[in-house]
């Protein structure tokens, strides 16, 4: 007798047919993304927007400012706000990829299903609480992950039912440990949103000189207070979120516009080559010129 797949088998066997090889793939769901890989990661640079991010197989780790997080099948990871991490893949194989999937966070749907359910807010965690969080997830939530990659196979039905398959999942989200990190996503009034608008200020703006005294006061917060929770949800301070979203912009410019070091140091906001490249040989392990080199041969040998 052939006993019937685990939620997280019928996962990984679904993933594998809508992934032809290793990397990130979206899928006819809008907001949904596969990610595979077949070997173990080098640490990568990038940012994650508000989702919710579930390893099927293998495991994975996050670097968040001074915070490590590790996850792997059984877990699920929520970010509530845009955020510059270091994300590697630690264990994966040919035979048993790394898979996780990925599902942005629609803060319109997320609105409408708190009016909705008419739900209490979760309260506020004592000392606040880090953007990016992991649970274990329920088998309410697996289920419906399920239902919701069942959908690939069957892509008539996706326009009707995947919205719904979505508002199940945030509510199971909504209702378990990670309700108030959701909430943030949406609600204005609280401290969590305004750390999130300073973060879409900076992200427009990051080239620009940052005053913490302006910026405070533009998300209606003291600068004392704007500074604790910024760090407390980030785990940096505004400044060096500041500089990791420059970094992460001058070496895309180096990499896909070929600028060279000062050009893009100076396109986003150093006034100084030598600071320039003494702070992104700290973040990136290698000077602007010896890194930008070193990928593009990474790429090539591929």
């Amino acid at each position: 007798m052939t006993l019937p797949f685990t939620p997280y088998q019928e996962i990984a066997s679904i993933a594998a047919r809508f992934t032809s090889g290793d990397g990130e793939y979206q899928t006819a769901i809008e907001g949904l993304a596969i990610s595979r890989r077949s070997t173990p990661s080098v640490p990568c640079h990038g940012s994650y927007r508000p989702c919710l991010a579930m390893v099927i197989q293998g495991a994975k780790s996050v670097e968040l400012g001074t915070d490590m997080i590790n996850y792997g099948p059984g877990h699920y990871l929520l970010t509530s706000l845009d955020l510059p991490v270091v994300w590697r893949v630690v264990e994966a194989s040919p035979e048993t990829p790394h898979f996780c999937l990925t599902l942005a966070v629609n803060s319109e749907r997320l609105l409408n299903l708190l009016s909705l359910a008419d739900m209490e807010r979760p309260p506020a965690p004592a000392g606040g609480q880090r953007g990016i969080v992991v649970n274990h997830a329920t088998p309410e939530l697996l289920d419906a992950a399920v239902r919701l990659l069942r959908l690939l196979d069957n892509p008539r039905d996706i326009a009707a039912m995947a919205p719904l398959i979505e508002q199940e999942i945030l509510y199971r989200i909504l209702t378990g440990p990670a309700g108030g990190q959701l909430i943030n996503i949406a609600v204005a009034d609280n401290q969590g949103n305004r750390i999130a608008r300073a973060i879409a200020w900076l992200r427009e703006n990051f080239a620009r000189p940052l005053r913490i005294e302006d910026l405070a006061e533009q998300v209606g917060m003291s600068a004392s207070s704007f500074h604790h929770h910024f760090k407390t949800i980030t785990a940096m301070t505004p400044v060096q979120y500041q500089k990791r979203l420059r970094l992460h912009e001058a070496r895309r410019l180096m990499l896909v516009e070929r600028l060279d070091a000062g050009n893009a140091g100076h396109r986003v906001g150093y006034q100084s080559p030598s600071q320039f490249s003494r702070e992104y040989s700290r973040l990136y392990g290698l000077s602007p010129a010896r890194d930008t080199e070193a990928i593009r041969d990474s790429v090539a040998a591929e």
